[in-house]
């Protein structure tokens, strides 16, 4: 770490305002336990076991409690990028994380061969999912991160980047289908060979504003950061020709601060994004089209078999595109089944299994006769 950093000239200017801090984390602050010896700090970067973290007095490398990993049950509870927390400096390197500042908004995911909950980032005000023209477009993966976005209660931006890669006509295309399916929802094409539309990304990142970039890995979220912050930071790998993508190598999360006075967070990129508590996130990406119509013959209309069920009449006359709402009923399965209780994901996979038996059982007597 950089024993200069006291005697550089951004950190004199900067304020825990500039970096996010606002008056909800100055009141929980208040109310913490030993609040005169500790300080607030942002998470910019986690490590296995440590932190970094920064506030108007520097950066410092931290570690959490003894007594707040014994109290710890789940990931949820230790620190993510973008956590504001209390620290207690030991000296001008090194600090102790005592508690978490309760989260504003968060994005998190379910592993899919894992019971447990990863926060991706936290208290973000947009997720800027990024996809490439080329063969890692694909609408289903924009409304899955699009959903956990809501879920967390964050504004989604769809950036379709790459853009050099194909014909006016194939962009056109893409765009109208981004157009279709997500009418409401802001998007942006960039492209960093030819710097389009890396303006219009930069004037939509404020200043004091958090932006956690999402995507797949290969689609160009850290150069676009490195376009953003104006020189090369983030380690790439050039952009291969053949495969129409770039070799992805972050590998944590990280948080960046912009020139103007926006921040972004890097991911690594994700082969799975498993749905976590997000069915709110499901119904309101949905709301529109499919979650809330009012006409439905039941209430409590499922959209799935019931008799009387607009949604469904609405598929069979051509009026309601069948892969969003295919791609709907998907993601709400996957949030219920993440919100069973593992008594009741036993027991749905007890009755499953009874079900294969008897059928096994019902097909050798058709077979044997």
């Amino acid at each position: 770490m950089n024993n200069s950093r006291h005697t550089n000239d951004e950190n004199k200017k900067i304020t825990n305002e500039d970096i996010g801090f606002d008056d909800n984390f100055e009141t929980h602050l208040k109310h913490t336990e030993g609040t005169n010896d500790l300080r607030p700090a942002r998470v910019t970067a986690e490590y296995r076991g440590s932190y970094k973290v920064k506030n108007e007095d520097g950066e410092y490398a931290a570690k959490v409690t003894g007594k707040q990993m014994f109290e710890s049950v789940r990931r949820e509870d230790y620190p993510a990028v973008g956590d504001w927390v209390a620290i207690l400096p030991i000296n001008e390197e090194q600090a102790v994380i005592h508690t978490i500042l309760p989260r504003k908004t968060c994005i998190k995911r379910k592993s899919i061969n894992s019971s447990d909950t990863q926060i991706i980032a936290a208290n973000i005000d947009a997720a800027l999912v990024v996809e490439s023209v080329g063969r890692d477009f694909n609408l289903n993966r924009f409304e899955r991160y699009f959903s956990l976005a809501n879920a967390g209660g964050i504004t989604p931006v769809a950036v379709l980047n790459k853009i050099d890669l194909v014909s006016k006509e194939e962009l056109d295309e893409k765009l109208g289908q981004i157009k279709k399916r997500f009418g409401d929802i802001d998007h942006t094409l960039t492209s960093i060979v030819t710097d389009g539309g890396l303006m219009e990304l930069r004037d939509y990142i404020k200043k004091g504003k958090t932006y956690c970039f999402l995507g797949s890995s290969g689609v160009g979220k850290s150069s676009l950061i490195n376009k953003l912050l104006g020189k090369d930071i983030i380690k790439t790998e050039d952009i291969s020709a053949s495969a129409e993508r770039g070799k992805h190598i972050t590998t944590k999360r990280e948080m960046y601060f912009l020139k103007d006075g926006g921040i972004v967070i890097d991911n690594p990129g994700m082969r799975e994004v498993g749905m976590s508590d997000g069915a709110a996130g499901v119904d309101d990406l949905f709301e529109r089209d499919i979650a809330s119509d009012a006409q439905c013959k039941f209430a409590d209309c499922t959209h799935v078999h019931e008799p009387g069920c607009r949604v469904l009449a609405r598929i069979k006359a051509g009026e309601l595109d069948e892969r969003k709402y295919s791609n709907y009923i998907s993601l709400k399965k996957e949030t219920e089944f993440y919100e069973m209780t593992d008594v009741e994901k036993r027991n749905k996979d007890r009755r499953f299994g009874k079900f294969i038996k008897t059928a096994k059982e019902e097909l050798k007597k058709f077979e044997d006769r």
